[in-house]
């Protein structure tokens, strides 16, 4: 299981103390940053909007803003709201003071908070080429790694405005592979951000571009949608990790994927993948539970892969089934069938 590691709001809001202890973003109630947003798929991979979609890529605006300040445990915290198509879809609780900006804990949109062990250092001081480091942790058993460094300043052409921007070069090693471009600008903050999420062998499953459209201004709160019912999981069955999607294999296939993604998603839920042996004659008796896998969400988009690799003496021809669970609800569920022959159907 690959979890996507990753916050759009940390991303955009990584900002730190320049070499004055004058703050180097506006910080008063009310400030809004909007950016023109554009997400492209990679092959195999199934956006989460249905509307505007073409050809893999979408184009979407994407708000950030100060919703004042929340006191958890005796700290004052910043609210950082991301709206995104008139959606609330998370707040971030944020302070930004001499260390750098630092989160303590995040908001769902329902408002349930979920607080760190230890806050999330986004950006390190001070702001200037060569400055570097790395971001450690463990969440029940998921190991998580990044490692970013101030590489150049340089200009940067945006819809706002060309900027004389510090560029942040980020990676995440671990759970999964993630590249992470951000071009900062002291006084206004993340002027572009691009993000991508890759397969172990650098294929690309994911990249989200966040271009600035103005610079940040005192604006009033959207208005928020109500938030429609929408599936928590998208789910399809392939024999890679990115790729067509299908139902059934042969017994000789070296390995099947059970691949989700994850659309406003509880940070800290937990995915539980569970592999079923549905009617296979001889192996196990109706709906047994062959072999199961779990992971801790880190993000509301959060996606992986569960891989199981085939046994040595193939696998036994029947029908299985996969079933993903988001807590301890089951929330999807697809059919395979496994045979010799090509030509059998379902």
């Amino acid at each position: 299981m690959i979890p996507q590691v990753t916050s759009a709001i940390l991303s955009l809001l990584g900002v730190v103390v320049a070499s004055t202890p004058e703050l180097v973003i506006p910080t008063e109630n009310g400030t809004t940053w909007e950016y023109n947003m554009t997400e492209e798929a990679g092959r195999g991979v199934r956006l989460a909007d249905a509307e505007q979609r073409e050809a893999g890529t979408l184009h979407t605006a994407v708000a950030y803003r100060i919703d004042g300040t929340r006191v958890v445990d005796g700290k004052m915290l910043l609210q950082f709201e991301m709206h995104r198509a008139g959606l609330l879809t998370n707040t971030d609780l944020i302070t930004v003071d001499q260390q750098g900006i630092q989160c303590w804990g995040r908001l769902d949109p329902a408002g349930t908070l979920t607080k760190f062990d230890a806050p999330q250092s986004i950006v390190a001081a001070p702001i200037t080429i060569g400055t570097s480091w790395d971001f450690n942790t463990q969440t029940e058993g998921t190991q998580v790694h990044q490692h970013y460094e101030i590489v150049d300043q340089a200009d940067i052409a945006t819809a706002a405005g060309t900027f004389r921007a510090f560029h942040i070069r980020g990676e995440q090693t671990s759970p999964g592979r993630m590249i992470i471009d951000r071009w900062f600008m002291p006084g206004i903050g993340i002027v572009k951000d691009v993000t991508e999420t890759q397969t172990d062998s650098g294929e690309l499953l994911r990249r989200v571009s966040l271009e600035l459209k103005e610079k940040p201004k005192i604006e009033a709160r959207p208005e928020i949608k109500v938030r429609p019912g929408v599936n928590k999981l998208t789910i399809s069955i392939g024999q890679e990790a990115v790729g067509e999607s299908r139902k059934m294999f042969l017994s000789t296939t070296p390995k099947i994927c059970a691949r989700w993604q994850g659309h406003g998603l509880k940070v800290h839920a937990k995915i539980r993948v569970l592999w079923i042996a549905e009617e296979v004659e001889g192996v196990a008796p109706p709906d047994y539970t062959i072999d199961e896998a779990t992971t801790i969400v880190t993000a509301p988009d959060s996606h992986g892969v569960f891989t199981l690799a085939c046994p040595e003496t193939g696998w036994t021809p029947g029908i299985y089934r996969v079933e993903f669970y988001v807590d301890s609800a089951l929330t999807e569920a697809a059919k395979v069938k496994i045979s010799k022959s090509a030509a059998t159907r379902f």
